[in-house]
């Protein structure tokens, strides 16, 4: 094997990492579980306004959206889970 496919094979994981950590930026107002609005209606609200979402997540504090914005842009974004309004970083 050549010596420098460890390498990049390394550069290729520190990379994908690094983006795993690129909204650290981010944080939702905090709310207590159970003022909480589904993460379902948030989706139902995105897709009524053009979005194409591909996969939610839900942190500590927000709902985290992957997909495409209504202007089809690959975006991740967060919203605030009581208001369903986008939070910017």
């Amino acid at each position: 094997m050549p010596s420098w496919i460890p390498h990049i094979a390394a550069l290729a994981l520190a990379v994908s990492a690094s983006s795993a950590f690129a909204h650290g930026k981010v944080t939702c107002p905090e709310h207590p579980p159970a003022e909480w609005r589904p993460h379902t209606e948030l989706e139902q609200k995105l897709v009524k306004e053009g979005w194409t979402v591909r996969r939610m997540e839900k942190t500590e504090t927000c709902y985290e959206v992957y997909g495409k914005d209504p202007q089809g842009k690959r975006v991740e974004a967060f919203f605030d889970p009581k208001t369903l309004e986008r939070v910017q970083d």
